[in-house]
C-alpha cells in the first residue's frame, strides 16, 4: 500500500538512522514537538505511533477536527514545532489549521498528508504555509522519517503531487506569456453601460478564492451553505471559461476583476 516520496531540498538521510542516532546522543539533540490533526482514528493512531517511536520527535497532541486543533493551539501552555495535518476534516479544512498554527507559532512547520491530490489543494496548502505535501496513497511507512527530513531542510512531496505542481506552474507560465504577448490596447474596452460579467455575490466569492479560502470558510463568511458556494463557483467558472480556482484567479486578474497583487 505504501510507497516512497521524493524530497525537494537538503534532507536526504534515513529517518530511521536519524532516530537511532538521536536516541544514542540523547538530550544533547533537539527534540521536535509534533501535533497530529487527522479525523480517521486508525490513520491518526498510525501517525502518532510513528512519531512516538522516534527519539528525535515528541508527540504533543493528536486531534481529529479543526475545532479541536484550534482549541489545542489556543492553549498558551502548548507549543509545537511540526504540524502534521489532513485537509479534509469533518468541520472544515486543514488550511484553517495551518493558518492558525503559523499565526500563533511562526516557527511551526506544517506538513500536509491528504487524499486530495489536485493542484488547487496543493498550491493552496503551500500558499497557507505548508512545507511539504504527501498523498496518503504514497505515504511512507514511517512518517517520522519524513518529518525529520523536513526539519533538516527538505520539502517532502509525493512524486505524483510534484509532477502535477510542476505541470500547473508550466501551464500558468505559458498563459502568462500569452497574455503579455497581447498588447493591452488590443483588448477592446467594455462599454460603460455593459452589465457586469459577475454578480456581486459571485465577485465576493471570487475575491475570497483569490485569498486562498476554502469552500467551507467561504460558506461560513458568507453565511450560506457549501452547496450555494459551489453553485456560485460553478457559475463564475462558466462565465470566465475556466476549470479551476487558479485559472479563475488568473483570468479574473487579466480582465481587471481583481485588484493587482502587492
Amino acid at each position: 500500500m505504501f510507497m516512497g516520496c521524493v524530497t525537494l531540498g537538503r534532507g536526504s538521510s534515513s529517518g530511521y538512522a536519524v532516530c537511532m542516532e538521536r536516541e544514542k546522543i540523547g538530550r544533547t539533540m533537539q527534540v521536535w514537538r509534533v501535533l497530529v490533526v487527522e479525523d480517521d482514528a486508525q490513520m491518526r493512531d498510525f501517525f502518532a505511533a510513528s512519531v512516538s517511536r522516534c527519539a528525535g520527535l515528541q508527540l504533543v497532541g493528536s486531534v481529529g477536527s479543526v475545532a479541536e486543533a484550534r482549541a489545542w493551539l489556543d492553549n498558551d501552555a502548548n507549543m509545537v514545532d511540526v504540524l502534521l495535518t489532513d485537509l479534509g476534516l469533518p468541520d472544515g479544512s486543514g488550511l484553517e489549521v495551518i493558518r492558525h498554527a503559523t499565526r500563533l507559532h511562526p516557527r511551526c512547520e506544517p506538513l500536509v498528508i491528504s487524499l486530495f491530490g489536485d493542484e488547487d489543494n496543493v498550491l493552496a496548502s503551500i500558499e497557507a504555509g505548508a512545507l511539504g505535501y504527501i498523498h496518503k496513497d504514497s505515504a511512507p511507512d514511517d512518517i517520522a522519517q519524513t518529518i525529520l527530513e523536513m526539519k533538516n531542510g527538505a520539502s517532502p512531496i509525493s512524486p505524483m503531487i510534484a509532477r502535477k505542481v510542476l505541470a500547473k506552474y508550466a501551464s500558468q507560465r505559458a498563459r502568462a506569456h500569452e497574455a503579455v504577448a497581447v498588447p493591452a490596447s488590443a483588448i477592446p474596452p467594455r462599454p460603460a453601460a455593459e452589465t457586469p460579467l459577475l454578480s456581486p455575490r459571485e465577485h465576493e466569492v471570487l475575491m475570497l478564492i483569490a485569498r486562498g479560502f476554502s469552500y467551507a470558510e467561504i460558506a461560513r463568511l458568507q453565511t450560506v451553505s457549501v452547496h450555494t458556494v459551489q453553485t456560485h463557483i460553478k457559475n463564475l467558472y462558466s462565465k470566465l471559461s475556466v476549470h479551476s480556482k487558479n485559472e479563475a484567479v488568473f483570468e479574473a486578474s487579466r480582465l481587471g476583476l481583481l485588484p493587482p497583487r502587492g
